[in-house]
């Protein structure tokens, strides 16, 4: 009960794990078929698989999935010093052997929006299910009243947020904001704090890109890492109606996390030369 208990909290809150079963066992050994761990992203433990060397080596093999996000089958053979074909041999005497199954469980990815907008809400409807973590920011209340379906709503201004929250190296960042101001001050943030995401996407004209492109080479040196700045944002896939917008958005989303090339993007590249 421990560890279901603990993967519905982490479900709830939108955090990742990996759960690691027992699902084969033969011989001897500290493990029983059936028997459950739970590895959280901090390496708290709850439940066991055995102990020993075998729980030991389970939680170093988690801790590599919290990370890539995938699921594993490993069976190790519980008698040091001998070999068995497709098995991991541990430092143990039991004599036996055990399977265990490893399964990632959380979202894909967090995606983090900048602003409660139709563009924002029809894209909120589109990303919530395909397993994403949403966190939608904006300062006011009555938008963010109405706003559904995000696992996070934040009532607060775009750069204080920055400032509790930095972007991370793995997430996927939108900025829908009433005004090209509040986007630019956005990535402005981002890029003065030196920080990386996967994804920074601007909804934008080309024109409103050319600006902010030739502005960012200017603040911050003509050797600013923009390649995970897509803007506009969106895949070229036609239509202007905040629900056409969405998938488009969503759909480069996709790519970039799946890491699919070969499709047309919306977004200009212009190097430091062409500002």
């Amino acid at each position: 009960m421990e560890v279901i208990e603990k993967l519905n909290e982490l479900m709830q809150a939108g955090d990742n794990c990996v759960v690691i079963t027992v699902v084969e066992k033969s011989g001897e050994g500290p493990v029983s078929v059936g028997k459950k761990m739970l590895l959280t992203k901090q390496h708290e433990m709850y439940g066991t698989v055995g102990g020993g060397a075998l729980e030991h080596e389970a939680i170093e093999i988690a801790k590599g999935l919290l990370v890539s996000g995938e699921c594993h089958m490993e069976k190790f053979l519980l008698n040091e010093g001998n070999v068995v074909k497709d098995a991991t041999t541990l430092p143990m005497a039991c004599g036996g052997m055990a399977t265990l199954f490893f399964e990632y469980m959380g979202p894909k990815a967090e995606v983090v929006i900048f602003g409660g907008g139709h563009v924002s809400q029809a894209l909120v409807n589109v990303l919530k299910t395909l397993d994403f973590y949403i966190t939608v920011i904006d300062p006011r209340e009555d938008v963010m009243a109405e706003f559904e379906g995000a696992n996070r709503k934040a009532v607060m201004d775009f750069v204080p947020y920055l400032e509790e929250n930095p972007a991370k190296s793995n997430q996927y960042i939108i900025t829908c904001t009433p005004s090209h101001k509040y986007d630019f001050d956005v990535f402005d943030k981002i890029f003065k704090d030196k920080r990386a995401p996967k994804y920074m996407g601007l909804l934008c004209s080309k024109k409103k890109m050319r600006d902010y492109v030739a502005r960012t080479y200017e603040n911050f040196g003509n050797d600013t890492d923009l390649t995970n700045f897509y803007g506009p944002v969106g895949l070229d896939t036609g239509g202007g109606s905040p629900a056409e917008i969405a998938v488009s958005i969503a759909a480069e989303i996709l790519a970039l996390h799946h890491n699919k090339e070969g499709h047309k993007h919306m977004r200009l590249v212009i190097s430091a030369d062409e500002k």
